[in-house]
């Protein structure tokens, strides 16, 4: 996914951040993903079976977990 926000500037300056959250079951991938539908500074949310591939001038790119970002793991944590 995309974060609107912080694409552009700090560690992603002059380029798009990528936010990769890595899910161990595609159901723990459902709620990543419609948690970030939740938020207005996400966007070009997918759920991918392997690691995406991005380029390095064009992005930076973030790797999460569930240990970075538990919030984001519970489904609703950012309903609307």
């Amino acid at each position: 996914m995309t974060d609107k926000v912080l694409s552009g500037w700090g560690l992603a300056k002059d380029k798009i951040n990528k936010l990769i959250f890595e899910c161990e079951t595609f159901e723990e991938a459902k709620i990543v993903a419609e948690n970030a539908e939740n938020r207005s500074d996400m966007k070009n949310i997918n759920i991918a079976s392997k690691k995406p591939y991005y380029s390095k001038t064009r992005h930076y790119v973030q790797i999460k977990t569930k240990e970075d970002y538990p919030s984001w793991y519970e489904a609703g944590y950012f309903r609307k």
